[in-house]
């Protein structure tokens, strides 16, 4: 993988609060990020897997919530997660029509690896999101196929890739190329540090609307840029992962805060845009076999949490311009053109 020049590169900075070691997800401890990109002409899509831990996820389960921004989405796994609080597969991201295959895809990997599942014990809940990529991507191929999604958890690793890669191949955001994005911030509770990382697929907006720092960068780039005028009908999905000991209550009030990056890049979240948060905590495990004792779990003080707030909505806002700032001018389908914001990026703009 060629060095990728990302938003601090350029001497910007989001909020106050430091980044981990690679300002990624996976500078929470024990997370990996793997991508399948699928790059061919009209053929623009791919997978994306974040593995929230190195061991047995489904014997070793992780607390999760989900908040749903804007519902114009079709998720797999959010029902369970919302009722029961905890995740117990990796998550994948994919293109609208990819949902079904990845589904299988996941359900067979997981079954693999559990030859319980479906036999003497329950069965799984499978976590798959996705984007609709169509602008670039010919969705009604149906290029994605189970080998791409297992190639995709195969291959994760601490190194995570931005820009047009894995989902985010296909994805268009603000009128320009979108896809992945990450960044992480460092918590200190109590004399502790904790970290927070957040991965998007990014896929919503209008040129017209994007802010950088709250500057109307959008407005100035419209006027250069050869864009499609359209109303907001993207999507964005949201990953927060944390070791921070929390509940899935706790959970679902910080990744709420997502919601606060997102309209910091110039979202108004508009009608036909699908915007999903999913988070997870890394710091309790909870075993999916009964101990014959109570689970316990540990949790912070509710006044203790204003810090994560914080971190995650600047995580956010930062991972955002990441998935931008590192995609490439992409042509895809009917010969449609994306153009990257790191092609304009370095231009004196006055404000």
């Amino acid at each position: 993988m060629s060095y990728q020049k990302r938003l601090r590169d350029y001497g910007i900075k989001i909020g106050i609060l430091e980044t981990g070691t690679s300002n990624s997800i996976t500078d929470v401890e024990g997370i990996t990020v793997g991508h399948t990109t699928i790059s061919n002409g009209p053929i623009q899509t791919g997978v994306t897997a974040i593995i929230p831990h190195r061991g047995n996820i489904f014997l070793d389960k992780i607390i999760g919530a989900t908040h749903v921004i804007n519902g114009f989405g079709k998720t797999i796994g959010t029902i369970q997660i919302e009722e029961l609080g905890i995740i117990e597969s990796p998550i994948l991201l994919t293109n609208t029509l990819s949902i079904g295959v990845c589904t299988d895809a996941l359900l067979k990997y997981m079954i693999k690896e559990n030859t319980a599942i479906g036999r003497t014990t329950g069965t799984i809940n499978p976590v798959v999101c996705e984007c609709n990529d169509m602008f670039l991507n010919d969705i009604r191929s149906f290029a994605v196929t189970e080998e791409h999604v297992l190639s995709a958890i195969s291959n994760a690793s601490t190194i995570v890739e931005e820009g047009g890669v894995g989902a985010g191949t296909g994805m268009k955001c603000f009128g320009l190329k979108g896809g992945i994005g990450t960044s992480s911030r460092i918590i200190n509770i109590h004399n502790q540090t904790y970290t927070l990382g957040v991965l998007v697929l990014s896929n919503f907006g209008k040129l017209s609307d994007f802010q950088l720092q709250g500057r109307p960068l959008g407005q100035k780039l419209e006027k250069i840029i050869p864009h499609q005028s359209e109303k907001d009908k993207g999507s964005i999905i949201i990953i927060v992962a944390t070791d921070l000991p929390v509940s899935d209550r706790q959970l679902k009030r910080i990744i709420k805060r997502a919601s606060i990056g997102l309209s910091k890049t110039g979202s108004y979240i508009g009608n036909g845009s699908g915007d999903i948060a999913i988070g997870f905590s890394t710091a309790n495990k909870i075993p999916h076999y009964s101990t014959g004792r109570l689970n316990t779990i540990s949790q912070l003080p509710e006044d203790e949490m204003d810090q994560a707030f914080v971190a995650v909505a600047d995580a956010t806002e930062e991972a955002i311009i990441n998935s931008l700032i590192t995609a490439n001018t992409t042509v895809g389908r009917d010969n449609n053109v994306l153009y990257s914001l790191k092609d304009y990026i370095d231009m004196n703009f006055s404000f």
